[in-house]
């Protein structure tokens, strides 16, 4: 007896070529159908505006007296929610790739796309533009919810300020840098334990140490850490320690290239 055999499927007649812009869909397709990413970004943006609310409603009460009113920044306040934000993103980066190694999906990615780089370039400008677009608005209502509990008690300040409108966008590209350096270095360690702890100690540790410095070092050290660098295109009007806005965003920058390139150079050496 003879077995039926199934037709065969015509051949699909558009270009099949692997590139960047494809892969980049890809990427954004595996980001946006995940349930616990998208969860993750919106928690990180209700924790954002929420705790703008909590500390605006704390300063409120405890308004600055009047020697210290003139180094008083209404937007850092309101955007202080930055600080516990940050640690969502970067964490979610790191997952974005170390899940795929845990789990072994990573292979049927490199399978796909063989010269392995533009799965991480991917990856990298998916989540970026992802956070750019969540967390542009959340920045902005943060410092509007903030602005409008600090004006009970004449703090307040206005988008229309110097530098206001600077901070508030640049609180969201702080985070997309803050993703793309959990993204590297969950691309660079392969592990979500040693990933996380690294970024926690970027992020964190270089602060304790510098302080146990004599200060005439730790003032001039303390702008270029990554997170007080990062961190100071937020501020309206900086602490004297801290890098000018641009310059600092500039430096974290480069720290968060270092890890990307290094990821690279690991993708491209060594098997999965």
């Amino acid at each position: 007896m003879i077995e039926p055999t199934a037709p065969a499927l015509p051949a699909y007649p558009g270009d099949q070529r692997v590139t960047q812009a494809r892969v980049i869909r890809s990427e954004w397709t595996k980001l946006r159908t995940v349930p616990s990413s998208a969860w993750s970004l919106l928690a990180a943006a209700v924790l954002i505006v929420g705790f703008a609310a909590l500390y605006s409603g704390v300063r409120v009460t405890r308004p600055p007296h009047d020697a210290a009113i003139a180094g008083f920044d209404p937007t850092a306040v309101s955007l202080s929610g930055l600080q516990l934000g940050q640690l969502a993103i970067g964490v979610l980066g790191a997952l974005l790739i170390t899940g795929e190694y845990a789990t072994g999906t990573i292979r049927t990615s490199f399978a796909a796309v063989p010269r392995r780089l533009p799965v991480l370039w991917g990856k990298a400008i998916g989540y970026a533009l992802a956070v750019l677009v969540l967390f542009v608005p959340a920045t902005l209502a943060a410092f509007l919810v903030g602005q409008s509990i600090l004006s009970s008690g004449h703090l307040d300040t206005t988008l229309g300020q110097p530098g206001v409108a600077r901070a508030v966008l640049g609180g969201a590209l702080y985070l997309a840098a803050v993703g793309l350096l959990g993204l590297g270095l969950g691309a660079l360690l392969r592990s979500t334990a040693a990933a996380v702890g690294a970024l926690f100690g970027l992020l964190f540790a270089p602060q304790i140490l510098v302080g146990f410095l004599p200060s005439s070092w730790s003032d001039h050290i303390y702008g270029y850490l990554p997170a007080p660098a990062g961190i100071a295109i937020t501020s309206v009007r900086p602490d004297p320690t801290s890098l000018p806005p641009w310059i600092g965003f500039g430096v974290f920058s480069l720290y968060t290239a270092i890890v990307l390139t290094l990821a690279a150079w690991r993708l491209r050496r060594r098997d999965t």
